[in-house]
């Protein structure tokens, strides 16, 4: 990997890193940035955002961009890969016994996928689920997009409460083999930490210089 040229960002920048798990927190990005950790789940993900966010707010602190990290799974990319989300969906919701779209919530005002900015040059990007359950083996098959995880789509809800954009980058930890045992999923952990950090660093160099458009 490159040598990164970001400086150590702040918890108090203008950035808010929203990570899921300690074990996906490695050490290239420990040298980078310092994320509120959430917790696995889409529950504890809108949580624990929202109140980083009105915590942050009432400290004075002025947030301009959240940023969601982390693992997800895929059958269709590149294992150990890294990617921004150009859009990201709830697989979870389904009120279309009552006339509502598959994947909106009743009577909220926004799409099944929501579209969201891919700032980072050169960096590939990839359409994202959301859900409450590990996804493995045919299981993909009923999912309409390439990557899943379990916290982007919770995190750009609270976002989008205090009217914030969002930025989702994750990389490839399993999916083309199915999950057995806890070791399949961190195995590639370290490598996506390195990549993550890579990431992180390229959309921080953008965003000092004033060149990320959201």
């Amino acid at each position: 990997m490159a040598e990164l040229t970001s400086a150590p960002f702040p918890e108090d920048g203008d950035v808010l890193f929203v990570m899921a798990a300690e074990v996906e927190y490695g050490p290239a990005l420990r040298r980078m940035i310092r994320p509120v950790m959430t917790g696995i789940g889409p529950i504890e993900a809108a949580i624990e955002t929202s109140l980083a966010l009105q915590r942050r707010q009432y400290a004075g602190i002025a947030t301009r961009l959240v940023v969601s990290l982390g693992s997800a799974g895929s059958n269709r990319l590149e294992q150990g890969g890294i990617y921004q989300a150009s859009s990201v969906s709830w697989r979870d919701i389904d009120a279309s016994a009552l006339g509502f779209a598959r994947g909106v919530t009743p009577l909220v005002d926004h799409p099944a996928e929501v579209p969201l900015p891919t700032p980072v040059p050169g960096l590939p990007s990839a359409r994202l689920s959301t859900g409450g359950n590990v996804v493995s083996g045919a299981a993909y098959s009923a999912i309409d997009a390439e990557m899943v995880d379990m916290e982007t789509f919770a995190v750009w809800r609270a976002a989008s409460r205090h009217a914030l954009p969002l930025v989702a980058i994750r990389g490839i930890s399993d999916g083309v083999d199915e999950l057995r045992r806890y070791s399949d999923w961190t195995a590639l952990l370290p490598d996506i930490d390195r990549g993550l950090a890579a990431a992180v660093d390229r959309l921080l160099v953008e965003w000092r210089a004033g060149r990320v458009a959201i």
